[in-house]
């Protein structure tokens, strides 16, 4: 398992020096605490034999990072971006991850694909938007009982806080919350929500109207 997060962080190290997957900026200690950061919610949560998306993988946390530490579940990382995609898909065949899956799309028209939506036990998102944009899209893929994992910062209650009415209307209910420090002191949380009922068809609206409209 260490072996391949090593073998991921050089693959991502040397990407990146020519396709820009996470900020030029980003020190490999940097990058060490993504990792570890990805890694915490199993500290919380015992996850086997679940269907998860992953929402906005990026440069591949949390759910590349999931998928390599934990391989008794299914994965899906979404991303929209081409050289993410790409990279995404380049990592887990030179690191043989026959459990992950790796499609090219946005939220808000996958998540009205019957083969995704509400196919997944848990959906996961990590630094892509605000929680109550997220939440938008992260539950119409989640099935009724499932649960949506969201990482946040300091500010996590403000934004529980604000996103009352979406939580409502899309049938989700914060239930959990998973605090913790990475790096020095670096206030951490995963929110935990639990998918009670069945979110309305007409959600997620058309590409770009959560993030200018928040619910």
């Amino acid at each position: 398992m260490e072996n391949n997060v090593k073998k991921y962080k050089s693959i991502l190290m040397q990407e990146n020096d020519k396709i820009n997957l996470v900020s030029r900026k980003t020190i490999a200690e940097e990058i060490d605490l993504h990792i570890e950061d990805s890694k915490k919610v199993f500290e919380r949560w015992q996850l086997k034999n679940t269907k998860i998306i992953d929402v906005g993988s990026g440069a591949g946390f949390p759910g590349m990072i999931m998928a390599i530490c934990n391989q008794e579940n299914e994965y899906t990382l979404l991303e929209s971006e081409l050289k993410k995609y790409q990279f995404l898909m380049q990592a887990a065949q030179l690191l043989k991850m026959r459990h992950v899956q790796v499609i090219r799309g946005r939220a808000e028209e996958i998540g009205h694909d019957k083969s995704y939506r509400e196919q997944f036990d848990i959906s996961t998102s990590r630094a892509v938007a605000a929680m109550r944009v997220v939440i938008e899209y992260c539950l119409p893929f989640t099935r009724v009982g499932g649960m949506v994992l969201l990482w946040k910062g300091p500010r996590y209650q403000e934004e529980i806080d604000q996103s009352a009415r979406a939580l409502q209307l899309l049938g989700g209910k914060v239930e959990d919350i998973y605090l913790y420090k990475i790096g020095d002191d670096r206030q951490r949380a995963i929110i935990k929500i639990v998918k009670h009922q069945h979110t309305p068809d007409k959600y997620p609206r058309r590409t770009g109207i959560p993030g200018k409209r928040p619910l």
